[in-house]
């Protein structure tokens, strides 16, 4: 069974360590919470409120997904050095992102919104 033991391992957010990390995904499915959440308010019908409700909670969820990914596989320890607020603004940001499955205000997803817009002023700081 040695025969068949991998001798190195890799690590990545998928099953190829591609390297690729970028908070845009994140903020792509935040928009969608916020659109959502707006389309809700605005209308009468209660099948397509029903579905704005299904789409705004599966699109929160995918935000901590995306949000997790880049917390524990992109950020290193000289990182958190430089930005030793990175652990507090990815908490802050995940449990936003569970807030926004529980409610259907637009001001939380905005509020997501602006917790991922810091995030990817941390990540733009590390790429240089």
């Amino acid at each position: 069974m040695k025969l068949f033991k991998p001798t190195k391992f890799a690590y990545a957010h998928c099953d190829l360590p591609c390297g690729v990390y970028d908070p845009a995904q994140a903020r792509i499915n935040a928009e969608s919470v916020v659109n959502a959440s707006k389309k809700y308010q605005e209308s009468d019908d209660a099948a397509f409120k029903q579905r704005c409700i299904t789409i705004k909670e599966d699109m929160a969820e995918e935000v901590k997904k995306d949000l997790w990914v880049l917390w524990t596989d992109y950020f290193k320890p000289e990182h958190l050095e430089k930005f030793p607020n990175v652990h507090d603004l990815f908490w802050n940001a995940t449990k936003k992102a569970g807030e926004a499955k529980k409610t259907e205000d637009p001001a939380v997803g905005e509020e997501l919104l602006g917790l991922i817009n810091e995030i990817d002023e941390v990540f733009q700081a590390t790429k240089s």
